[in-house]
């Protein structure tokens, strides 16, 4: 490893998403000279396309005790937010197996802890990491609401809010008449909420990942559009690494790909079981109202965001791997379910989207350095809470590098847990 100006490192962050930018950014504020490399540009891939909100609460994983015996009702079920390319499962059933492994009450519990310290504080992480830039005007602080068909269906789920209380969070209840009050887009086939303060929204997450990496860029760092090919390492030290456009020399690497990093960790001694779990937005352009705060629809599991000029709905989970393109059933059912909970709701064009989130089988997202090569750090696979987690992501990433302890315990995250 070559060291410059009394450690200033050259370090190359591959991936230009939510997390791979703040670790781009935070890497600069320790000094380092920082090159951003990704194949498209900042903002392109799921962190143009995500839900929009900084859902702090977002602590408990879908693979929660009972969802073996529901996942095959839900299959059938033309109104569930659960779909299968059923050509593609023959591939998912390894990692699908190891998947529902966890879906019982003490690894359930075990994600939980694992992902308060990466979402918890999100909003205050966002703050800081846009400080008074121009990416500073898409964060808006706001409340979040779960919202249920009624009392009854809430209850239904006391496990998961039993988890989040137990990790520290509080709401409030509302139901008939004060919900209406809160807001009366939502129609009469959701009268009961959970309304949580102190969350946020990013009214357009793939504006605000632009303007960090602009930031970035004034701020002296490097960005550079190209693939990843390999890492090229000399008695176990990082030299470069090999792109399409050529070599590119570095002193560390933080390897921040999304769903797309499983062959590149392959190179670095590490075998996640990561999947795509393709995920679907309908925007809403020029609505007649727009939602008070964002409202994620429980039984339906979608999200409708609040945007800049529009209404984003995302959510649905699909399993059909990285080469097959979008379906028309997850949109349809969008529009279908939006239709039930915001009946007086009008609007104009959409636009549809589809991505992919990056889904270890433990929903724990991999940061820390690699077992074969401690020069270069992964940061990915944070599932749903990717735009949630970024920031804090790349604040850790830099304390690694830095040799800083963190404050909170990396250990939940080592990639060292799928070494091979």
């Amino acid at each position: 490893m070559q060291q410059h100006d009394s450690g200033r490192l050259r370090i190359v962050v591959i991936g230009a998403g939510i997390v791979g930018v703040s670790a781009a950014l935070r890497l600069l504020d320790d000094g380092h000279q920082v090159t951003l490399l990704d194949r498209a540009g900042p903002g392109e891939g799921t962190s143009h396309g995500n839900g929009g909100v900084l859902a702090s609460c977002a602590v408990v994983p879908v693979t929660v005790p009972g969802l073996p015996s529901k996942a095959p009702r839900m299959l059938m079920d033309p109104d569930s937010p659960l779909f299968l390319r059923w050509s593609y499962l023959p591939r998912l059933l390894p990692w699908l197996a190891k998947y529902l492994s966890h879906c019982k009450a003490s690894e359930t519990e075990r994600i939980a802890r694992a992902l308060l310290p990466i979402v918890g504080n999100s909003l205050d992480e966002h703050r800081a990491l846009a400080g008074a830039t121009a990416a500073n005007r898409w964060i808006a602080p706001s409340d979040y609401l779960y919202v249920y068909r009624d009392r009854a269906a809430f209850e239904g789920d006391a496990y998961g809010w039993r988890l989040r209380r137990e990790a520290g969070f509080s709401w409030d209840e509302m139901e008939g008449a004060s919900l209406g009050s809160y807001d009366p887009l939502l129609g009469e086939a959701n009268r009961f909420a959970v309304r949580l303060a102190d969350h946020g929204v990013i009214r357009d997450p793939g504006l605000y990942v632009k303007d960090l990496a602009a930031e970035f860029e004034a701020r002296g760092g490097t960005l550079l559009r190209g693939t990843l090919q390999g890492f090229v390492t000399e008695n176990g030290r990082l030299a470069s690494l090999a792109t399409d456009g050529g070599p590119l020399a570095c002193d560390r690497a933080v390897l921040a790909t999304g769903v797309w990093s499983g062959p590149l960790a392959d190179q670095l001694g590490i075998s996640v079981p990561l999947e795509s779990e393709r995920g679907y937005h309908l925007e809403l352009e020029a609505p007649s109202a727009m939602p008070r705060a964002p409202f994620m629809f429980a039984s339906a599991k979608f999200v409708a965001t609040p945007l800049e000029g529009r209404i984003r709905l995302a959510g649905v989970v699909e399993f059909g791997g990285l080469a097959a393109g979008p379906a028309k059933a997850p949109f349809e059912l969008l529009e279908r379910q939006l239709r039930r909970a915001m009946p007086a709701l009008r609007w104009g064009s959409t636009r549809q989207w589809m991505g992919h989130r990056p889904a270890p089988a433990d929903s724990i997202p991999v940061i820390g350095p690699s077992p074969a090569c401690g020069d270069v750090l992964m940061a990915f696979g944070h599932h749903h809470v990717g735009l949630t987690g970024g920031p804090r992501t790349g604040r850790l990433v830099a304390d690694m590098i830095a040799g800083r302890k963190p404050n909170i315990d990396p250990a939940p995250y080592s990639p060292a847990r799928f070494a091979v």
